[in-house]
């Protein structure tokens, strides 16, 4: 029998409110449990409060965003329990990046223009462990751009000197650089090629199985989550409608909204559609 893994992230009854002039829910007494070293995938279209979640989560929402209720717990490898929503502004800037990172949206285009990859890597490095060796720096950097399939010779370019693959893998690096235990990665591949996808994807599995994190991954793309996630939840307009293993999202989805959404990718096998021109003066044509 399998053993249980530990959890490392217990989200309860959260509830985010925008307070504009008539405030908006985006994010509704969503309860969610991350265990140790596992892929939790989070889909749903465009606004419906994925990011907004995960900014919660990590305490990076700006007002007029609001969390209205719930509580976010996290459960050190230390054994001690942290409360994220009562931490003041040190422990909070403390807590990020050492257990808890976050590779954000458009993230590869976030890199300073201006200052070469070595700084950055370093800057996080200085800034969260003060009395490590100029040397360990160097040597952790080398080695957290070799963990991502990059060759540490680009650690003395500039931004614009990598492609765009390349950028997202530093972005990856800096998020992984202090073995932090859960990594919330916020559609991190949308930007690139499917092949560079590919490779960035089966680098994040193999440093999964390498280094024990959790990843929430957040995507709109549910077919890439049922093939790389432990679970998956579905949500929509704020309130998480499903979860579930991926192979149960798959093979037996509960809730009429997942249905559609698969539904919504089209296969790669089946009989071609035929098509019927809908109007002669409009040159359109549609799917039969």
């Amino acid at each position: 029998m399998t053993e249980a893994r530990r959890a490392v992230l217990t989200v309860e009854d959260l509830t985010v409110s925008y307070q504009v002039e008539t405030p908006v829910l985006a994010v509704k007494n969503v309860d969610l449990t991350i265990s140790e070293g596992e892929i939790f995938g989070l889909a749903g279209e465009s606004g419906c409060g994925k990011t907004t979640l995960a900014y919660a989560i990590n305490r990076l929402h700006r007002p007029p965003a609001e969390i209205v209720s719930g509580a976010v717990t996290f459960h050190d490898r230390s054994g001690d329990d942290i409360d994220l929503l009562a931490l003041g502004t040190e422990e909070l800037r403390q807590f990020r990046w050492s257990k808890l990172s976050m590779v954000f949206q458009g993230a590869m285009n976030a890199l300073n223009p201006v200052i070469d990859i070595r700084a950055q890597l370093e800057d996080v490095l200085i800034d969260h462990r003060p009395d490590m060796q100029k040397k360990e720096r160097r040597e952790r950097c080398a080695d957290v751009l070799r963990r991502v399939g990059v060759d540490p010779s680009r650690l003395s370019s500039f931004p614009h000197e990598l492609s765009g693959g390349m950028r997202q893998r530093v972005m990856i690096a800096m998020a992984m650089i202090l073995e932090p235990q859960v990594m919330i990665m916020d559609e991190p591949t949308t930007a690139l090629d499917v092949l560079v996808q590919r490779d960035i994807l089966r680098e994040i599995l193999r440093l999964r199985q390498q280094l024990n994190f959790a990843v929430i991954f957040i995507t709109h793309d549910l077919p890439l989550l049922l093939e790389i996630s432990d679970r998956i939840a579905i949500m929509r307009a704020g309130e998480i409608v499903e979860m579930g293993a991926a192979d149960q999202i798959y093979n037996a989805p509960n809730h009429p909204y997942t249905k559609k959404l698969l539904r919504s990718f089209p296969s790669l096998t089946g009989e071609r559609g035929d098509f019927i021109r809908t109007g002669a003066d409009s040159g359109r044509e549609e799917t039969k």
